[in-house]
């Protein structure tokens, strides 16, 4: 029986690093950004995008509460335009992060997800952190 894996052959090197280094200007994941915060060295804003109440009932310490709805011109306001941001949400179950980068590249900004969300983050093996909601807005 052949290879089920190998049933499509792999793509040519020269246009696989092109596939893969596209990917990785999307995404990031949570190994990266919580030694980034550790370290003191997070180039970015953290997002949590799935609303107040389950950021008070555990997040990212270091992470803003912004719903992926409330991410408007006026909301970000106090960032410079080339500001990154780094958002996530419940996990791979959820899309709100997916929404969230939708919406901050309609208002031209800079944007990565984090992947996996608070499912990656806990899987991981990071701490949460339990707080009263702080809106950006």
């Amino acid at each position: 029986m052949a290879s089920r894996a190998l049933e499509y052959s792999p793509a040519d090197p020269k246009l696989a690093l092109g596939h893969f280094r596209s990917i990785l200007q999307f995404e990031t994941d949570c190994s990266d950004v919580q030694a980034d915060l550790a370290e003191g060295t997070a180039e970015f804003v953290l997002l949590d995008v799935r609303g107040p109440v389950r950021f008070a009932q555990g997040h990212v310490d270091g992470a803003l509460c912004l719903h992926h709805r409330d991410l408007t011109a006026e909301n970000l306001a106090k960032w410079p335009m080339d500001t990154v941001f780094v958002v996530y949400c419940a996990g791979p179950h959820c899309n709100g992060a997916d929404k969230a980068a939708y919406n901050l590249s309609v208002l031209g900004r800079p944007v990565k997800i984090m992947l996996g969300g608070m499912t990656g983050w806990i899987d991981e093996g990071f701490e949460l952190v339990k707080s009263p909601a702080e809106e950006v807005a």
